[in-house]
């Protein structure tokens, strides 16, 4: 039996260019260029019927190692929490104050992004401090 190599995540939201053009920007992540015979990713929309366009997005790891984002829109808004979410690691080896500042500084330019701050979890007996946030469609994720 083979075993999975590559995988995506996908999202459901509303605005499918928007929220992948977001996490391009917390990723370092990159929209792929437009299928063989169009120029750009607008002249693939305008060759779809209206109710196909924009009804999806993706954005790929320029270096190729992390996992391809879809982006599908869905009628239906956010009602719960995520099942799935993404920790943006952030904080990977430091602890404490410095742990902090570094949650800290991603989050003030994430906001700037969009983002919503949630809360702070503060490191307990178990875990180290992170930061629970929320994308630019109310989609949770961490800073960890």
């Amino acid at each position: 039996m083979a075993s999975v190599r590559q995988f995506q995540v996908t999202f459901d939201c509303a605005e499918p260019e928007r929220v992948a053009r977001f996490w391009c920007e917390v990723l370092g992540y990159v929209a792929p260029p437009p299928p063989e015979g169009f120029a750009t990713w607008d002249d693939v929309n305008r060759s779809l019927p209206p109710g196909d366009q924009g009804a999806w997005f993706a954005c790929v790891d320029p270096s190729g190692v992390g996992p391809r984002l879809f982006f599908q829109r869905v009628p239906e808004g956010k009602v719960v929490k995520n099942r799935v979410h993404l920790d943006v690691r952030v904080g990977t080896g430091l602890v404490g104050e410095e742990r902090l500042a570094a949650l800290e500084a991603e989050c003030a330019r994430l906001v700037a992004l969009g983002a919503v701050r949630v809360r702070l979890l503060p490191a307990d007996e178990d875990n180290e401090s992170c930061m629970v946030m929320q994308d630019i469609e109310g989609n949770e994720f961490c800073l960890d």
